[in-house]
């Protein structure tokens, strides 16, 4: 599908993804971002984008916007915190938001779909990742949840005629981001400049891209995608430790802290150490990275530095 003149609805359009986005189309669309701002804050929708405060898991909100004239909906409202004090709220409560937006669209005849995804269908798998790699096994109810909400777009593609495009991510950094390692490092060092603790032992291995490179790769993948279900993973071919990253951070800061870990080689219940996925079918398609994942961090961090120091 061209992403040219179309109506567009972006579900969690207020967030880090969700807002690079409805930016990047605004231009050439009529771009509709639906947030319960829950997470994501009204600044962030771009100026002269239409917004609507809704919860996506009523039906009767999902109405409201979601109607015969869209002709794609972009769908990344949901919990993302991978290791959500609540994990039923979080299973439940995404779920119900996937279902209730593919339900909609298949009410009123809205025929094409994208859906934000994550490494974390995977579980501990051997890397780089392919997309035909199998059996799924994810280890966090996280990572759960996004393979049940996968299901439920394939059996709407596949059994109801919507397109669908489910995007894989990686560790996806950027401006404006909150509750991830890169802001947690610099809010901590901010702080106090001499320690920083570090969940689990600093070797976990991640791929990271800036979202600016997301948006970018996620658009080239719809307007190329040619399947009913078309699965395709968005990352880097290199990855950053948890150390480096804080390396980075402390760099930008220009402070010389002492990491202290807390140990184990998890960070958290559900952490998957080590993840890169294999970028293949994306190259396939004609689309490359610009960035390592180094380069990604280090773009991010001296963004969100700028955002989150004081003012001297």
């Amino acid at each position: 599908m061209e992403l040219s003149g179309k109506r567009v609805v972006v579900t969690g359009g207020a967030g880090l993804v969700g807002s690079h986005l409805a930016a990047a189309l605004a231009p050439d669309n009529d771009v509709l971002v639906v947030d319960d701002l829950s997470k994501g804050t009204r600044e962030q929708v771009p100026e002269g984008v239409e917004f609507a405060k809704r919860d996506v898991r009523s039906e009767t909100a999902v109405a409201d916007v979601i109607t015969e004239d869209v002709d794609i909906v972009f769908h990344f409202a949901a919990y993302t915190d991978t290791n959500h004090a609540e994990p039923r709220t979080l299973f439940e409560e995404n779920t119900e938001m996937t279902y209730t937006v593919l339900e909609r669209m298949r009410e009123v005849g809205v025929d094409t779909v994208v859906f934000t995804s994550s490494s974390t269908v995977y579980g501990e798998a051997p890397m780089p990742t392919s997309e035909e790699f199998a059996p799924l096994e994810p280890i966090s109810i996280y990572g759960a949840g996004k393979l049940a909400d996968e299901g439920l777009v394939s059996t709407f593609a596949h059994s109801y005629g919507i397109d669908a495009v489910i995007v894989r991510f990686a560790n996806i950094v950027g401006p404006h981001q909150r509750g991830n390692v890169i802001p947690d490092f610099i809010e901590k060092l901010l702080e106090d400049p001499d320690t920083l603790e570090i969940l689990g032992d600093g070797r976990q291995e991640k791929s990271y891209m800036h979202v600016e490179q997301c948006i970018d790769a996620m658009s080239y993948v719809v307007e190329h995608a040619d399947e009913e279900c078309t699965i395709v993973n968005l990352g880097t071919k290199t990855t950053t430790s948890v150390t480096d990253i804080a390396d980075i951070v402390a760099d930008e800061l220009d402070v010389d802290p002492t990491y202290e870990f807390t140990g184990g080689r998890r960070g958290w219940t559900g952490d998957v150490p080590k993840m890169r996925l294999s970028i293949e079918k994306l190259e396939s398609l004609g689309w490359e990275p610009a960035e390592t994942s180094d380069e990604a961090v280090r773009r991010a961090t001296k963004q969100l530095v700028r955002e989150l120091r004081p003012e001297s």
